[in-house]
C-alpha cells in the first residue's frame, strides 16, 4: 500500500453537521472548450458550479469522484482546481478510468488524493477502483486490505463512515455499464458487512442518479456535470437530462440527508446519435 493512500486528513468544521458537495465525471479536456459528445465540458461544469453557489453555498468540502479529466491532461486538472475553488477551497479527488493518477498527484498534491478524511463524527474513505488500461473497476487485495484497516480504526474511534469510489459496486440496470462494475464487489461488501458503522457508499461513473437502501446501507450515485447516460439500456445511449451535482449533510448521529440538483434552466447540446465515447 502506498503512503499516499494511507495518509489521513483531519478537517475541522464549524458545525457538527458536515456539509459536502459531490462533483463527478467532469471530463475536462486538455484545453478549455473541449467537447464530449458535442458538449463543452468546461461550460457545463461552470454551470453546475454556479448552481451549487446559488443553492448550496459554502459547503465544508467537495468530493470529486473520478473521470475528472477526460484523458488525464495536466491542464485539465489545473482548470479543475479553479472550478472547485469556486465552491470550496477544500476538495478531495479519487481517480476514474479516464484519469491518470500520477498527473493528478503532480498537479493537485498529495492532500487532495488522501485515502481517508476524518471530520467531526465521520470518516470518509476514498477508494481507488481504477484498473489501469481498463474501463471497468477493480479494487484488488491491497485496497480491500486498506479498507478493512480503515474500518477497524473508525470502529475503535466511534466514527460513522462514508465510502467513496468511482465505479459502481452494484448493478444499475444498464447492461453495457454493468459490465464495468467493480469486479471484486463481493469481497468489498463482505468487508462492509462486518462493520455496522458504515452508513453509505457513494460513486460516480454511470452518469446517472441512484439512491437505494440495501441491508441498512445507503447506495448513492450522482449525475455527471456534463453528459448523462440513459437509464435501463442494453447498449450505450445518451440521456437528454441536464447535468447535476449531489449535496450531502452528515449528522453526528450517523444520519444522512442528501439530494441531487440539476441545471434544468439551461440548454446543454449533446450528440444523442453517437454509439459510444470511450
Amino acid at each position: 500500500m502506498s503512503d499516499l493512500k494511507d495518509s489521513v486528513v483531519e478537517l475541522s468544521v464549524q458545525s457538527e453537521t458536515i456539509r459536502l458537495v459531490q462533483l463527478t465525471d467532469t471530463h475536462l479536456k486538455a484545453f478549455s472548450g473541449g467537447k464530449l459528445l458535442g458538449l463543452d465540458t468546461d461550460y457545463s461544469l461552470q454551470a453546475i458550479v454556479d448552481l451549487v453557489n446559488r443553492e448550496y453555498p459554502s459547503p465544508d468540502f467537495v468530493l470529486g469522484t473520478g473521470d475528472l479529466a477526460d484523458s488525464g491532461a495536466g491542464d485539465a486538472y489545473r482548470r479543475l482546481i479553479g472550478y472547485f475553488d469556486q465552491v470550496s477551497t477544500e476538495h478531495f479527488w479519487l481517480p476514474g478510468n479516464h484519469d491518470l493518477r500520477d498527473i493528478m498527484l503532480d498537479v493537485g498534491g498529495a492532500r487532495r488524493l488522501s485515502g481517508e478524511i476524518r471530520v467531526g463524527a465521520w470518516q470518509i474513505v476514498m477508494l481507488d477502483s481504477q484498473l489501469p488500461g481498463e474501463v471497468g473497476g477493480h479494487l484488488g487485495r491491497p485496497e480491500l486490505q486498506r479498507l478493512e484497516e480503515c474500518l477497524q480504526a473508525s470502529a475503535v474511534a466511534g466514527l460513522h463512515t462514508l465510502i467513496c469510489l468511482h465505479h459502481q459496486p452494484v448493478p444499475v440496470g444498464c447492461d453495457w455499464l454493468d459490465e464495468q462494475k467493480v469486479s471484486d464487489a463481493d469481497s468489498f461488501f463482505e468487508i462492509l458487512g462486518r462493520y455496522s458503522h458504515v452508513k453509505a457508499v457513494l460513486w460516480g461513473h454511470v452518469h446517472q442518479e441512484l439512491d437505494q437502501q440495501c441491508d441498512g446501507l445507503r447506495l448513492l450515485c450522482t449525475p455527471s456535470t456534463c453528459v448523462q447516460f440513459l437509464p435501463q439500456q442494453v447498449d450505450f445511449a445518451v440521456d437528454g437530462r441536464a447535468p447535476g451535482y449531489r449535496w450531502m449533510e452528515l449528522d453526528p448521529d450517523g444520519s444522512i440527508r442528501t439530494s441531487v440538483s440539476r441545471a434544468e434552466s439551461q440548454i446543454f447540446p449533446v450528440d444523442k446519435e453517437t454509439s459510444g465515447y470511450l
